[in-house]
C-alpha cells in the first residue's frame, strides 16, 4: 500500500538511522550529486547523457585526464578495457592496477536495474537512510510478465497481479529520483541500448546479461543489488582488475551464419567458465561486418561463458545506430576521442588471444542443458541421434534481450516470406519477443510482425517471458521429454519451462525460424529442402534484412515514468501482511567467533547455477520478500547423498526433508550451518537472493571448487564466507554428515589460508585447507554481518563524516 500517509517506511528508516547517527549526515551528503559523468567543461556540457537526462552530461575530458594519470604510472600500451575502466578511477594516482591482481575502486556513470532485483535493491537502498539517489540510476518492468496467449493480454495480466510490486518501483523510483520505465516497454538491455549506452561508459546493472551495451562501446557490467546500492549511495564500485581476453575478428559474416554464431563458437571454445575473471574485447577488421546491434548480442551472451563483461571498439556501426536512436551529438563527440578513450592501444597486450574468422564461420547450435555444448549446423542431426535428443521440436522461440533487434526480426521475416510464398507454415509452436516497445512499433508498421504471424507466430509481450521461466507452457506434462529451439541466452536444465525433460538449443533467429518450418532438430538450411504446399521441394535462402528501418524507429507507446524535481514528499509504504514486499532487518555482526561443528545443509553435486540456488518462473513474485522466497532455496540443487532435489536430512531430527525447511529449523535452533558445492559455483544469473536466502536460513559458509564472479561478490556482500578448496580433490573428503569448523577466523586476511577441520560421523577428523579472495574492506562486511552494515557504520564514522564533508564543500 502506498499513500502520503499513513504508516510510512520511510519514518521508519529514519528512526533506525537516527539511532546510527546517520541520517542527518546522509541527508547533507546528498545535496551534492557527485555523478562522475557530470562536469562544468563546456565540451562535456554540450552532449547529454540521454535525452531523458539533459542536465547530466558526458565526461570525456575528465576520462581522459584520469586515464593519462594512469597511463603515465603504467607506461604501456592500453586495451579498450583498461582505458574505460581506468578512466573510471576513482583514485588513479595511488590505486593499483594490475589485472587478475588488485581490487580496483571505480566510479560508474550509471546504474539500471530489472524489475525482479530492483524490489530487493531499491529496499536495501531505502534502509541506507538516502533520501535520493547520488548516480543516475533507472528501473525497468520487464521480469514478471508471463507469456501465456500474447502480448496485449500478457501484459494486462501481468499488471493486475503485479499491482503491488509495480506500484511500490513506480512511487519508489519518484521518491529517489530514479527513472522508471512501466511494464510493457521492453527488455532492460534493449532499452540501455536504445537510450543510455554510449561508447566509453561504465554501467553496472542488476542482471547478468547487462553486458548487452558493450555492442555500442561501454563496459556495461552485471552486479549484484548490494553493488547497485554502492554506486547510488555514492560510494565506489569496487571490482578485481579483470583480465582481457582478445578475440580477433577476420573475415566477414554472410549467408546463414549471424553474430549470435561468433558468441556460439566462442562458448564451445572457452566454456561456462573460461571467461570468469576477465573481459572479452572484440578486435580485427571482422568487426566492421557486423551491425551495432549484433555486437550487442555478442556482448549480451558473453555472461554465458563467465565474462566479467565483453565490448567492442567503437566504429561507424555504432555511430549509425547513435544517429538512428536519436544520438548524433553523442556520435560525433565519441568520433572526438576515439583513439584516446574508445579504441586499443597499437601494441596492447592481451592475456590470451583467441581468432575467428567470420568468412569460415559456420552457424551454430548450442545445448541442450548448457549453453557451451557447441554443434555446427551440419554436425547436429548426428549428435541428435547419437544422443537420443527428442527430434522433434515442440516450441521455436525468437527474441529475448539477445536477439530481439529491428535487424533479427527482419531477418527472420525474410525467411518466414519465402515460407509464405511456398504455401506453408511452421510446424512447431512459433513465439515472437520484441525487445521493446520501440522495435514491436516499427516491426508491426513496416509489416514484419504481421509476416511472422502468417507462418503462425505468437507475438508475444514486449519482456522477458520464456527467456527467464515466465512461461505457462501448455503443450506438455511436466517430466515429458522434449526439444525447444531458441535465441534465448541461457537453456539450463529447466530454465524455460521448469521441465527439467525440455532440452533446451540456443542459436540465431535465423535457424530458428527456419527449423520450425520443418519441425526437426535435424533439418540444416544450408543443405535440406523442404516441402511446399504444391508438393514440390525447395531449399530456403540465406536470410537478408535490414541493419535499421529505412523509415527510421517508431517509438511506440510512451511507457516513460520521469521522476519529478522533489520527490521528497513521498511516502513509500509496505503492508506488513503482504506476500510480495517486505522490509528488511539487518544480518547480525558477526561474534567474532571460529564455526566449531556446523552441520552440512547439503554437498551439492554437480553444476549449480544460480537458478539451482534460487529458482525464477513462478517465484519471481516473492523477490520483494525475503522470506517468502527463501522457501525457493537450494530446490533444484542435486544432493550427492541421495541423488535427489530437495530431500536432505535433518543432522539434528534425522529426518529428511526440504531444504529449505531443514535450513529453517536449524536456524530455530541456533544452528548455523554451511553448504558444499562443485566447480562455478552460482553461475548464472546476476540474482543476489541467491546469496540472501542462505544468509537469511543461517548459512555462514559456502565452501565449493569454484566460484562464478558475481555470486562470490554476492555471497561477501551479504556476510557469508566464499571459501574454495585449495586442493579441488578435497571435495571428496567431505561427506554430507561430517561438521565443519573453521578455524582462526580472527586472523582473516587477504591471501591467508583458512584452516577447515573435517568431523566425520566415526568420530575421526582431518583438515584441509581453504582458499578465499576477500580484501580488507570485505572481510569487514563480514565482520559487520554485511556490507550494508558495513556501510551504515562507516557513514557514522568520523572517516565517513570527513568524506561526507568533504563531499559538500
Amino acid at each position: 500500500m502506498f499513500s502520503k500517509g499513513g504508516y510510512s517506511l520511510i519514518s521508519s528508516v529514519e528512526k533506525f538511522a537516527n539511532a546510527t547517527q546517520t541520517i542527518l549526515p546522509l541527508r547533507r551528503l546528498c545535496l551534492t550529486r557527485t555523478v562522475y559523468a557530470s562536469s562544468t567543461d563546456k565540451k562535456s556540457q554540450s552532449v547529454a547523457l540521454s535525452r531523458f537526462e539533459p542536465n547530466k552530461y558526458i565526461n570525456y575530458e575528465k576520462q581522459a585526464s584520469v586515464l593519462e594519470v594512469v597511463r603515465k604510472r603504467l607506461n604501456q600500451p592500453l586495451t579498450l578495457s583498461e582505458k574505460i575502466l581506468y578512466s573510471h578511477a576513482d583514485d588513479p594516482h595511488n590505486q593499483k592496477f594490475e589485472r587478475g591482481k588488485s581490487y580496483l575502486n571505480l566510479r560508474p556513470d550509471r546504474v539500471a536495474m530489472q524489475d525482479a532485483t530492483a524490489q530487493m535493491a531499491v529496499l536495501q537502498f531505502i534502509s541506507s537512510g538516502l533520501p535520493s539517489v547520488l548516480c543516475p540510476t533507472t528501473i525497468h518492468c520487464d521480469h514478471l510478465i508471463e507469456a501465456q496467449v500474447g502480448g496485449e493480454q500478457d501484459l494486462k495480466r501481468a499488471k493486475d497481479l503485479n499491482k503491488e510490486v509495480y506500484n511500490f518501483l513506480a512511487i519508489a523510483s519518484a521518491k529517489y529520483d530514479i527513472g522508471f520505465w512501466k511494464p510493457g516497454s521492453g527488455i532492460i538491455h534493449q532499452i540501455i541500448l536504445e537510450n543510455y549506452a554510449y561508447p566509453g561508459l561504465l554501467l553496472i546493472g542488476t542482471d547478468s546479461h547487462t553486458p548487452n551495451g558493450g555492442g555500442l562501446g561501454g563496459l556495461c557490467i552485471g552486479v549484484g543489488g548490494a553493488d547497485a546500492v554502492d554506486v547510488m549511495a555514492n560510494m565506489p564500485w569496487e571490482v578485481k582488475c579483470p583480465k582481457v581476453i582478445g578475440v580477433r575478428l577476420t573475415g566477414h559474416l554472410s549467408g546463414w551464419t549471424a553474430p549470435k554464431d561468433v558468441i556460439l563458437k566462442l562458448a564451445g571454445i572457452l566454456t561456462v567458465k573460461g571467461g570468469t575473471g576477465a573481459i572479452i574485447e572484440y578486435f580485427g577488421p571482422g568487426v566492421e561486418s557486423i551491425s551495432c546491434t549484433g555486437m550487442g548480442t555478442i556482448c549480451n551472451m558473453g555472461a554465458e561463458i563467465g565474462a566479467t563483461t565483453s565490448v567492442f571498439p567503437y566504429n561507424k556501426r555504432m555511430a549509425e545506430y547513435l544517429k538512428a536512436t536519436k544520438r548524433e551529438e553523442i556520435a560525433n563527440f565519441a568520433n572526438e576521442y576515439k583513439d584516446v578513450l574508445l579504441t586499443a592501444d597499437e601494441g596492447a597486450k592481451y592475456d590470451r588471444v583467441i581468432d575467428i574468422n567470420l568468412s569460415e564461420l559456420e552457424p551454430h547450435v548450442n545445448g541442450p542443458f548448457t549453453p557451451d555444448l557447441a554443434h555446427p549446423i551440419g554436425k547436429l542431426g548426428k549428435e541428435a541421434e547419437k544422443n537420443k535428443w527428442p527430434l522433434d521440436i515442440r516450441v521455436g522461440l525468437i527474441g529475448s534481450c539477445t536477439n530481439s533487434s529491428y535487424e533479427d526480426m527482419t531477418r527472420s521475416a525474410s525467411i518466414a516470406q519465402q515460407a509464405i510464398d511456398k504455401g506453408i507454415k511452421a510446424k512447431s509452436t512459433f513465439t515472437v519477443t520484441p525487445g521493446s516497445e520501440q522495435v514491436r512499433a516499427t516491426i508491426e508498421r513496416d509489416g514484419i510482425a504481421e509476416k511472422l504471424r502468417a507462418i503462425g507466430g505468437i507475438v508475444l509481450a514486449n519482456a522477458c517471458g520464456p527467456c527467464i521461466g515466465q512461461w505457462d507452457r501448455k503443450d506438455i506434462r511436466k517430466g515429458e521429454k522434449n526439444t525447444i529451439v531458441s535465441s534465448y541466452n541461457r537453456n539450463f536444465t529447466g530454465r524455460n519451462d521448469a521441465n527439467p525433460q525440455t532440452h533446451a538449443f540456443v542459436t540465431s533467429p535465423d535457424l530458428v525460424t527456419a527449423m520450425v518450418l520443418s519441425g526437426d532438430l535435424r533439418f540444416n538450411p544450408l543443405t535440406d529442402s523442404l516441402t511446399a504446399a504444391d508438393g514440390s521441394e525447395f531449399q530456403l535462402k540465406p536470410p537478408s534484412g535490414d541493419n535499421l528501418p529505412a523509415r527510421g524507429f517508431d517509438p511506440g507507446v510512451d511507457t516513460y515514468q520521469e521522476p519529478p524535481q522533489d520527490g521528497s514528499s513521498l511516502k513509500v509504504d509496505v503492508d506488513p501482511k503482504s506476500t510480495r514486499l517486505q522490509l528488511l532487518e539487518p544480518f547480525q555482526p558477526w561474534d567474532g567467533k571460529d564455526f566449531i561443528d556446523f552441520p552440512i545443509l547439503i554437498k551439492i553435486k554437480g553444476k549449480c547455477t544460480t537458478d539451482h540456488i534460487s529458482a525464477a518462473g513462478p517465484w519471481l513474485k516473492y523477490r520483494g520478500h525475503l522470506d517468502n522466497i527463501s522457501n525457493n532455496m537450494f530446490i533444484a540443487a542435486v544432493n550427492e547423498e541421495n541423488n535427489e532435489a530437495n530431500n536432505v536430512k535433518n543432522r539434528l531430527t534425522n529426518e529428511w526433508g526440504k531444504v529449505p525447511d531443514t535450513a529453517r529449523y536449524y536456524k530455530s535452533k541456533n544452528t548455523p550451518w554451511i553448504a558444499i558445492g562443485d566447480e562455478n559455483y552460482g553461475e548464472g544469473s546476476s540474482r543476489e537472493h541467491a546469496a540472501l536466502e542462505p544468509r537469511h536460513l543461517g548459512g555462514r559458509a559456502i565452501i565449493v571448487k569454484s566460484f562464478a564472479r558475481i555470486h562470490e561478490t554476492n555471497l561477501k556482500k551479504q556476510g557469508l564466507l566464499a571459501l574454495t578448496f585449495d586442493n579441488p580433490a578435497d571435495y571428496d573428503k567431505i561427506k554430507p554428515d561430517d561438521r565443519i569448523s573453521l578455524i582462526g577466523l580472527n586472523k582473516l586476511a587477504p591471501n591467508e589460508q583458512v584452516e577447515c577441520r573435517i568431523k566425520h560421523s566415526d568420530g575421526k577428523t582431518e583438515t584441509i585447507k581453504l582458499n578465499h579472495t576477500f580484501n580488507e574492506s570485505q572481510i569487514e562486511w563480514f565482520k559487520a554481518g554485511s556490507a550494508l552494515n558495513a556501510m551504515r557504520t562507516f557513514f557514522a564514522s568520523k572517516k565517513g563524516q570527513k568524506m561526507i564533508d568533504k563531499a559538500t564543500d
